[in-house]
């Protein structure tokens, strides 16, 4: 019979008037209809307006059922008897005129009799122990014919798979191989499943916080995310006013094309410098260019220290109205050459960078010059290699400019196009053919060094109130060739460009570890470019921590990170020794994210302070799980070796192996009752609230029976920790039995909290809180700007706004469970910084802050308080739109 063959259930349809047409015209054809959340097996088809993560849906698929459109019922009561199936089968498009069709690999093999079920042989130990979605994981194995056991599972179970939500070290104790639950959707559709994004979700509306936000699509919802980040990325962050009225010089001009300057060749060769350059300087029009021999001539003559003040600015006349009159970023190729043959030593001829360099070594009174220039310094030729670095600032700004603004488009005219980035003057000075791909060429190393020397310098000669003239330049520059060449390679290859800024920013710390933090603070503050002063401001503030001997995480930067990580540092910098950290030399050492946490170079161990002998044996070296000596020490509780590590600089005291274990888990797992005391001792405090699988310190601690350290932990940290959860939810009093041990345990943790009420609020650093506040307020001041959030509000109906969305699907859903098999880490990063301004919106984190920096009359640590408080403000405004 008909009715036995059409069985039907329904997934993804809310609307209750379509629900009841398709049960209505389900039942006019003799079909049964099957109700309910979840998948029965006695159902033949499922019904199922688009591709899902349903249960409803990934069952049909495993168990070979009819997965098809609503449009099959309809059409069928259209032709009064049920049609074939197959035109109505849901599928993905692929292409412009391909489809995939999920489930008819499985239907076909289970129909064929090759398979009774797409699990067919699977004996699944299934560790998820919430009841609810344990069940539903139940009914999707056994759709596919899979044996599901209980854990433990019985002695003679053969398991195949062992399955949990979240793989840790204990599901991976059997022998059989541990998957995270979502291998089930990668089995069924194989590599497919990354581009549908699809992955286990409850359908069952009980089990989630808003019903009606269940059926949020967030495949489109990261596609969406992803266009937003990359418009972001693609957007114009140096605008230069100068050139946004700007005229195309090539339009037809009423002046003469072409002119004698026979007679300026004469007038130099009998040495009318002055002369010459009159002649000149009335016969710059747009197109016509007098000949290079000329100006190099001149600028040979200028080199030598006997041009005069007027001479030399009526020389800085001439080639700023040539670069008005005939820009090379408009121009074609033989100008752009016209400009490079000119752009150079008149003697040593090397090169646009060459001629750059000496002009900045010369401003900085440097011997260091293509070839030896007339010294002392003199104060006109001073500012004659001035106005030259000002000039090829002023060329640089007009090629970014015209390559990342449309003010600058042309007509086709024969010979002129738009600048190409690879024969821009940019390119040529800054990176040769082979270097293109990495943002750290050789110049833009030797400019980093005479920017950090520049700084140094202006700011000893300086007074009070002065400003940095040559480092701002250098700074400019260095602004205009970084946003170039991210510009150039962003939509290419994003991991490149991430990767260039860091290298930059790291090499800008090394460089310079010797200028007082409060120079490089002022830095920060002048760079133009966001994305300059992003990576900046943390490979500084990373810095200055390491040298005080803070450690922060090596994970990339996120409002996160910036939030739980910096802010309690920069309260550890507050505490810190009056003087210190404000010192420099060359015993400071740095601490990059290429390393793992800050190690001191041992170059930088200074033989008279720390005898060779007192570094213990084997201190560099880690074992194949990724174990340093301090985690070897700290299992075995050997309590001197582990004083001995904490003694030497730069010790990292949250160091992690392969596993993400860190010294104290190790310590607090096997009983090292006095290395946990040591660890607890040091300065900086270890991370107390660190988890690995939902397993923190006070966890393991616990879950080994060493109450001792459980108690010593709760004195230090308070009752914070008692608010922490396993991954199986557990608080730590969860894991506790006897009530005795449990009022212990709390007693121990208010003597801890009033331990921290008690602690001493005095800042006893001021300069060197406000040079960290100087620099956390700019880089979440610059995280803000580079990577924005979309906006909650936009025209019409706010629900429709990608901002909304988002916020609601956090609101709705977990941050894991929203980004699920997302492939970008920058729409991640950019849901994970929603996240954080939900989460201070509801008044957390901000307890990250020290008392002494909440309390802070300096005018810095003041500036980034407000900041966190519009960060703050701006999360309350989210949670208001919902």
């Amino acid at each position: 019979m008909e009715s036995c063959t059409h069985v039907f259930q329904i997934s993804g349809i809310k609307i209750l008037d379509k629900k009841r047409v398709l049960v209505q015209g389900i039942q006019q054809l003799g079909g049964k209809y099957i109700g309910g959340s979840v998948y029965q097996h006695a159902s033949t088809h499922l019904i199922i307006p688009k591709v899902s993560s349903s249960e409803k849906f990934l069952a049909a698929c495993a168990a070979g059922k009819w997965v098809v459109t609503p449009d099959y019922v309809l059409d069928s009561v259209k032709n009064g008897s049920w049609l074939a199936e197959g035109p109505y089968e849901v599928a993905i498009s692929t292409g412009a005129t391909s489809a995939f069709h999920l489930t008819r690999q499985w239907r076909e093999k289970v129909v064929s009799g090759r398979l009774t079920g797409a699990f067919q042989g699977w004996r699944v130990l299934l560790m998820v122990q919430e009841p609810t979605r344990r069940a539903m994981f139940i009914r999707l194995l056994k759709a596919g014919r899979a044996k599901v056991y209980h854990n433990p599972p019985p002695p003679h179970a053969s398991i195949t798979h062992v399955m949990a939500k979240t793989v840790t070290e204990n599901s991976k104790s059997y022998s059989a191989p541990c998957y995270s639950v979502n291998h089930i959707v990668q089995h069924l559709f194989g590599s497919n499943w990354v581009d549908m994004n699809l992955a286990v979700t409850d359908e069952n509306p009980a089990v989630t916080k808003k019903a009606s936000f269940v059926d949020v699509d967030f495949s489109n919802l990261e596609t969406e995310l992803r266009d937003y980040v990359i418009k972001q990325e693609g957007r114009q962050r140096l605008c230069f006013l100068e050139f946004l009225g700007y005229h195309d010089p090539y339009r037809p001009q009423s002046q003469a094309t072409e002119t004698d300057f026979s007679n300026v060749g004469c007038m130099i060769e009998c040495g009318l410098f002055a002369e010459a350059l009159d002649s000149i300087k009335s016969a710059v029009f747009p197109g016509l260019l007098p000949p290079v021999t000329y100006l190099i001539s001149l600028i040979e003559y200028a080199q030598q220290g006997n041009a005069t003040s007027v001479f030399l600015r009526n020389f800085q006349q001439v080639m700023s109205n040539l670069l008005i009159t005939n820009p090379p970023w408009l121009a074609p190729s033989p100008v752009k050459k016209y400009f490079t043959q000119v752009l150079q030593c008149p003697r040593c001829k090397a090169g646009l960078w060459p001629f750059l360099e000496t002009a900045i070594s010369y401003c900085l009174s440097s011997e260091v010059t293509c070839h030896p220039l007339p010294g002392p310094a003199l104060p006109t030729l001073i500012h004659f290699h001035s106005d030259i670095m000002a000039f090829f600032l002023r060329l640089f700004q007009g090629e970014l400019h015209s390559l990342t603004t449309g003010d600058f488009m042309l007509p086709q005219r024969t010979g002129v196009s738009q600048t190409s980035a690879s024969g821009s003057l940019l390119y040529g000075t800054f990176w040769t053919v082979w270097e293109r791909s990495t943002l750290l060429s050789r110049a833009v190393k030797q400019l980093t060094q005479l920017l950090v020397q520049a700084a140094a310098e202006d700011y000893a000669d300086r007074n009070e109130k002065q400003s940095l003239h040559l480092a701002d330049t250098l700074l400019d520059i260095l602004s205009v060739l970084v946003e170039f060449w991210c510009q150039q390679h962003f939509k290419l290859n994003q991991n490149l460009v991430e990767k260039g800024l860091k290298d930059l920013a790291e090499h800008f710390a090394v460089m310079s570890q010797d200028v007082s933090p409060v120079v490089l603070a002022e830095l920060v503050i002048r760079v133009s470019s966001t994305r300059l002063k992003l990576v900046m401001a943390d490979a500084i503030f990373r810095n200055l921590c390491c040298r005080n001997g803070f450690t922060v995480g090596d994970e990339p930067l996120s409002l996160k990170k910036m939030v739980l990580s910096y802010l309690p540092a920069l309260g550890s910098l507050a505490q810190s020794p009056s003087g210190a950290g404000l010192r420099t030399g060359p015993s400071s050492h740095s601490c990059t994210s290429q390393e793992t946490g800050c190690r001191t170079q041992s170059s930088l161990v200074n033989e008279t302070s720390l005898e060779k002998e007192n570094i213990p044996r084997g201190l560099n070296r880690v074992n194949a799980a990724g174990e340093t000596l301090l985690h070897r020490a700290c299992k075995r509780n050997q309590v001197e070796t582990v004083l001995q590590i904490l003694a030497l600089p730069g010790t990292d005291v949250n160091v992690k192996d392969h596993a993400g274990w860190t010294p104290l888990h190790e310590a607090c797992n096997h009983g090292s009752t006095a290395c946990v005391e040591a660890l607890l001792r040091h300065h900086p405090t270890p991370v107390l609230n660190n988890q690995v699988g939902g397993v923190s310190p006070l966890h393991d601690a616990l879950l080994n029976g060493h109450t001792d350290i459980a108690k010593m932990l709760l004195e230090h940290a308070g009752s914070v920790l008692l608010r922490q959860t396993d991954g199986d939810g557990r608080t730590v009093l969860d894991l506790v039995s006897a009530t005795s041990q449990r009022e212990e345990l709390l007693h121990c943790a208010q003597v801890g909290d009033s331990a921290l009420r008690n602690k001493v609020t005095e800042v006893f650093n001021l300069p060197l809180l406000e040079v960290g506040s100087s620099l956390l307020a700019h880089l979440l001041f610059s995280y803000q700007r580079e990577r924005r959030l979309p906006g909650c509000t936009q025209p019409g109906d706010k629900t429709h706004s990608l901002g909304y969305r988002l916020v609601r699907a956090l609101e709705t859903h977990s941050f894991q469970k929203v980004t699920l098999g997302w492939m970008d880490r920058r729409v991640v990063r950019l849901v994970e910084d929603a996240e954080t301004l939900l989460e201070l919106g509801r008044g957390r984190y901000l307890g990250h802050v020290s008392q002494a920096v909440k309390e802070c009359k300096g005018q810095n640590t003041q500036f980034l308080m407000e900041i966190l408080e519009d960060l703050k403000s701006r999360g309350e405004a989210l949670l208001a739109d919902l």
